[in-house]
């Protein structure tokens, strides 16, 4: 199971919002490229980068970063936030970005996404952000009449290999991850799944790593590894089964 470390950016900052609103922003680093050096020495199979400002309007506004991030990296990153068109996926892909998350495209446009999934199956992942258990979209700015669950059910049916579920409610909350949530997904779907938001404790991993064995591929931890409630090499070390008891709250 996958502990992937968040680096989200905003203005050419490395910072962490609390439930998807902007207005509530923290920042952490002025140097994302150094804090992705900093995960990837810490043992970090995988990053995850997202372009704030893209998402927030509409079009991939930190790609240096972001491509710096790439070249400074030896681990996978997976980028999101933003990236509304073919153009865009293929730019990403050809300076090396291992997983691109899209997310309001799917809703809007399912012939590009359909594209997407045949083209680049193992490429492109279907970012599911919920509030109230309804998709959000446009950087979380509009909901839409559509349940989380059963749009997983059908960005499935169109060709998607994975999905990251994201609760905007917890995210940057640490008050947990919403674990009821996660597994009655993990029930609906047939794909492997990705958890995102409120994850604080190394307790929250333990019962998230428990589904592993019904599709639960990893976690994204943001606040929780910058504020130092999650040692992200203690986090690593339950996922491989080798830390029994709790170590930190």
């Amino acid at each position: 199971m996958l502990i992937i470390p968040a680096i989200d950016i905003q203005e050419g900052k490395c910072v962490r919002l609390r439930e998807g609103r902007f207005k509530e922003m923290e920042i952490f680093s002025d140097d994302p490229v150094e804090v992705a050096a900093k995960w990837a020495s810490r043992k970090a199979k995988m990053l995850h980068v997202v372009d704030l400002d893209g998402a927030r309007y509409g079009r991939l506004t930190n790609i240096s970063l972001i491509e710096k991030i790439v070249r400074k990296v030896d681990i996978p990153v997976q980028v999101g936030g933003g990236i509304r068109s073919y153009e865009e996926v293929k730019r990403l892909i050809n300076f090396g970005v291992n997983r691109i998350v899209l997310g309001t495209i799917l809703w809007k446009n399912k012939v590009l996404a359909q594209r997407l999934f045949d083209e680049f199956p193992e490429k492109i992942v279907a970012g599911i952000d919920a509030r109230y258990d309804y998709v959000a979209i446009e950087g979380w700015q509009n909901t839409t009449p559509i349940k989380a669950f059963d749009f997983a059910r059908e960005m499935e049916q169109l060709g998607a290999r994975r999905i990251i579920y994201t609760d905007i409610q917890r995210d940057g909350t640490l008050q947990g991850p919403n674990i009821t949530n996660i597994e009655e997904l993990l029930k609906k779907i047939n794909i492997p799944l990705i958890a995102s938001g409120g994850i604080a404790s190394l307790m929250d991993i333990k019962k998230l790593k428990k589904f592993e064995n019904i599709g639960l591929e990893g976690m994204i931890i943001g606040k929780a590894l910058y504020k130092g409630s999650i040692l992200l090499e203690e986090a690593i070390k339950i996922t491989q089964g080798k830390i029994k008891d709790e170590k930190r709250n």
